[in-house]
């Protein structure tokens, strides 16, 4: 580990909290509504664990073989571990049982799968599910329209908690755009939340990375993702 990145993590950590805090007042908010998930995609496990030390307690991983690969170096006593990217039903039963949950669910099939792992494992597994608000034919994610069919059918299943749910939004070139999504996103949200569906809660809103989780936060976040922001830029094809 050097001593300039160290610093620089410590830096950016407390910048980030600030700007969450602020974020959350200026919106008429309670900070402590916001959870800080650090998304540790590349970054090796002494930074991670050094991030852990200043006091973040949610990290995620965007790939089954890099979270297995990293599993015991991570200081899991004092934080929860995420699954953030895209999961395939076959690896599903690789993770069920080591993280504490999986936020990019986004069919039934998938749902399915990890509900059969966790009642193998004789485990219950929190999830959230994906929508693929910006209707994007390259990212994952459920349809807006389907979002509460798929709920209906999770409901039935046995070991899995559906706690809230997620989104990446399309890119955007200005702000009022990604507010755009942000804010239909939390309509959503509450549209589901006041369906009161058996078996599924609404306690988590995870949208919001490096670029704009002030502006989600803004629009309702209660979970933001953020990675560059704190490791800085790195590698994406490792």
């Amino acid at each position: 580990m050097t001593a300039r990145l160290l610093s620089d993590i410590e830096y950016n950590y407390k910048t980030i909290r600030e700007n969450i805090f602020n974020s959350a007042i200026k919106a008429g908010r309670n900070p402590d509504e916001i959870t800080f998930l650090a998304a540790t995609k590349t970054v090796e496990p002494e930074y991670i664990n050094y991030a852990i030390s200043l006091g973040l307690d949610h990290i995620g991983e965007n790939r089954v073989q890099e979270l297995l690969s990293k599993y015991d170096s991570y200081n899991l006593d004092k934080t929860k571990l995420h699954m953030i990217g895209h999961l395939q039903s076959n690896k599903v039963r690789q993770i069920v049982g080591k993280v504490d949950m999986i936020e990019s669910v986004d069919s039934i099939k998938l749902a399915t799968e990890i509900s059969n792992q966790s009642v193998k494992h004789n485990v219950e597994t929190d999830i959230l599910v994906e929508v693929n608000i910006g209707g994007e034919e390259s990212k994952s994610g459920i349809a807006p329209e389907k979002l509460e069919e798929l709920l209906y059918e999770i409901a039935q299943l046995k070991a899995i908690n559906v706690k809230g749910l997620m989104t990446i939004p399309p890119i955007c070139d200005n702000k009022q755009k990604i507010c755009r999504y942000f804010e239909n996103m939390r309509k959503l949200f509450l549209d589901i939340s006041d369906k009161k569906i058996d078996n599924i809660s609404m306690n988590v809103l995870s949208m919001g990375m490096s670029d704009d989780y002030c502006e989600a936060i803004a629009e309702g976040a209660t979970m933001v993702r953020i990675g560059s922001a704190l490791f800085g830029a790195r590698n994406y094809n490792i």
